[in-house]
């Protein structure tokens, strides 16, 4: 039960972060958007992905929940990587319409 309640709140959270690159691609602009924020997730899921590797290392028997959980660990973190360099580009975009102001 444990694990399946851990794959959804990943999944769930999976489902969300595209919805914030969308966001970050489209509006050019870093206004609203914080890199400690994203920072600090993604340091999240580096703990739940080493939580998953020792896990393994433990030899115990794993059931198909635990992989798709590891899985949208490493989707989940891929996704908060994309949005933090589309926070970088937006910033470049942020002090280039400054200049030009």
């Amino acid at each position: 039960m444990t694990d399946l309640l851990e794959a959804l709140m990943i999944v769930c959270f999976g489902l969300s972060w595209p919805v914030s690159i969308m966001k970050s691609y489209k509006s050019r602009t870093a206004k609203g958007k914080s890199l400690v924020f994203e920072v600090f997730i993604w340091i999240g899921y580096i703990f739940g992905i080493a939580r998953k590797v020792i896990q393994v290392n433990d030899g115990k028997d794993f059931g198909w929940l635990f992989y798709m959980a590891f899985v949208f660990y490493i989707l989940n973190i891929t996704e908060v990587t994309i949005d933090m360099m589309l926070y970088v580009r937006n910033k470049k975009f942020d002090a280039l319409a400054e200049k030009q102001a």
